[in-house]
């Protein structure tokens, strides 16, 4: 279940993305508190404070209480900007949230166990379905949903309904496949057509009553003679 990280932030009094730029040249994280039908506040955290304390915590849909000058609200980080680049975090979304009040989150589905279609069947565990949508209080989020798949023989698949919910209401389609085992990819050999001659390769296969050059030379030869 979710914890509750602590963590400041200041507001930003210069908004856009010039702003944004000024405060990660200042080794910030900007962002913006939304929800509950207030006006967006513009923000900014320090980025390795964020980070450490990102670090700390397991799974995702992390709760985080922001301190922003006098006043503290509870959130939920929605997004996360990512450069492709470098990986740096480029802004932040925080929610604000009621720890009484129920959300909707997106959890990610692990698999837990080797399977036995993979074990002895030589089967191929395939992941379908890696996040479900469910709904529930904000402290019982869970990190992650896990499966155990030990019981899968090949063709056989987990759904959403098999999943155990605790604290939480799924909001995904009962019947979207979460994991399968597939038999293993076979590849085809080709037998050699029976009668068939090799041909080496970086030579060109002789055609059949085709003159050659020779031929060709004899044969005017011939035409000279019966002048």
């Amino acid at each position: 279940m979710s914890s509750v990280i602590q963590l400041n932030g200041k507001r930003r009094d210069v908004i856009g993305k010039g702003g944004a730029r000024k405060a990660r040249a200042a080794g910030q994280i900007p962002g913006v508190i939304y929800g509950h039908g207030e006006t967006p506040i513009a923000v900014a955290v320090d980025g390795r404070e964020f980070s450490t304390v990102m670090r700390a915590h397991k799974g995702g849909n992390a709760i985080v209480n922001l301190k922003v000058g006098d006043g503290e609200f509870t959130t939920l980080v929605r997004d996360a900007q990512i450069d492709p680049l470098s990986r740096a975090i480029l802004h932040l979304d925080f929610q604000h949230i009621s720890l009484t009040e129920t959300i909707t989150v997106e959890v990610a589905v692990h698999p837990v166990g080797l399977a036995v279609g993979v074990k002895d069947g030589g089967g191929i565990l395939e992941v379908i379905t890696r996040m479900i949508e469910v709904r529930c209080l904000p402290t019982a989020i869970p990190s992650a949903i896990d499966m155990d798949v030990t019981a899968l023989e090949v063709g056989q698949s987990l759904h959403v309904s098999d999943i155990v919910a605790s604290g939480f209401t799924i909001l995904t389609d009962p019947h979207t496949t979460v994991v399968t085992v597939v038999a293993p990819t076979v590849e085809e050999v080709v037998a050699p057509v029976e009668g068939a001659v090799p041909v080496a390769a970086g030579t060109e296969p002789e055609v059949v009553g085709a003159k050659g050059k020779k031929e060709e030379g004899e044969e005017e030869k011939e035409k000279e003679k019966k002048k």
